[in-house]
């Protein structure tokens, strides 16, 4: 791995392989670093090859420079700038159906609390 390679440094590269996990990109004859997918663009990723196909010229950032392992993280994500948040639309009220209003007719028997039933199910037990 070449010296002059740098964390936070921007480069350009070339895409050499593609994964469901991320790009591998050449930075020069010797040094290739991945682009993991979530360092691809801004927003979600379902499919790498919607946005990069090997052979592509591109500009990354190194994130990470891990000498030991052999590994150079990037990020194309970080030489872009991110898009404007939208605000949220708001959300409209949603209309409540009011109830059904049943008039009471003799020998209907609506609501009543357990209070109010108590005295007439002891005398319906009781019979």
């Amino acid at each position: 791995m070449t010296e002059k390679i740098e964390t936070g440094s921007i480069l350009t590269g070339k895409v050499t392989g593609i994964q469901p996990y991320g790009a591998f990109v050449a930075l020069d004859e010797n040094t290739q670093g991945l682009v993991h997918i979530s360092e691809i663009t801004h927003g979600y990723v379902k499919d790498i090859n919607e946005h990069l196909k090997v052979g592509d010229e591109i500009k990354v950032k190194v994130l990470s420079v891990d000498e030991e392992a052999g590994k150079i993280g990037l990020s194309i994500r970080a030489t872009e700038e991110a898009p404007a948040q939208t605000a949220p639309r708001p959300k409209k009220p949603r209309k409540r159906q009011a109830a059904a209003i049943i008039p009471e007719t003799e020998g209907q028997q609506g609501f009543n609390t357990l209070k109010d039933k108590l005295q007439e199910w002891i005398e319906q037990s009781s019979r």
